[in-house]
């Protein structure tokens, strides 16, 4: 990931059924937009509007793939398999984590979404 995603950050993405539906798809098997798009029934604009946001916080990661007659295109990956939610005296708490391993944190301070 490229740095901390903010629990209101997070909180906000996972709110959001494209979002979601992107996430849960990648989860499954990285894709490129057209095949997300595909896959999701969203479209084309819609599925690169979500992954914008989601490769900026660093919650899904793309690879540029090279076909034989030398056309490209980006592949995208959900950087995640766990997201923990947890709500303190203090507000929510949020932990990523891929293959066992923490990678992400952050604390939201008496906020509610």
């Amino acid at each position: 990931m490229d740095g901390p995603v903010s629990s209101d950050d997070l909180l906000d993405i996972l709110g959001d059924t494209e979002g979601r539906a992107l996430l849960t798809a990648l989860r499954r098997e990285p894709q490129s937009a057209k095949e997300l798009a595909s896959t999701t029934d969203l479209s084309l604009p819609t599925v690169y509007r979500r992954l914008d946001k989601l490769t900026t916080r660093g919650l899904v990661d793309s690879t540029t793939e090279v076909e034989a007659d030398g056309t490209h295109y980006q592949r995208y990956e959900c950087s995640f398999d766990e997201a923990v939610i947890t709500l303190t005296t203090d507000g929510f708490s949020t932990e990523l984590s891929r293959d066992g391993e923490a990678i992400d944190s952050g604390d939201v301070g008496g906020q509610s979404n």
